[in-house]
């Protein structure tokens, strides 16, 4: 009987870190600099991302090389900037992120 809230806060922990790692990564690469969840700031709400690309089986891809490498023209005229100090992995990570947000 004394594992059960042990293991509850295992599960949930388990199924809630890499979104936390997420945030917390989105916050150290300085994104939320230029970007927020649910609004637009200097760059898209990570929503309206999500919600752009939901469905495209290759927009984590995309998203991350755009995350690393910079881009322009698919949100206005303000283009993003490149990202050298975020890794493939990382971007990877971010991007998986962003596309899970509702």
């Amino acid at each position: 009987m004394k594992l059960l809230p042990l293991v509850t806060f295992a599960l949930v922990f388990a199924a809630t870190a890499p979104v936390f790692a997420s945030a917390d990564l989105a916050q150290k690469k300085n994104c939320l600099a230029c970007h927020q969840v649910d609004k637009k700031l200097v760059g898209p709400a990570y929503k309206d991302v999500a919600a752009k690309y939901a469905g495209d089986k290759e927009a984590a891809n995309r998203l991350a090389q755009k995350i690393m490498k910079g881009g322009s023209g698919v949100w206005g005229p303000v283009p993003m900037p490149a990202n050298p100090q975020v890794s493939e992995a990382e971007a990877k990570q971010l991007a998986a992120w962003v596309l899970t947000l509702k």
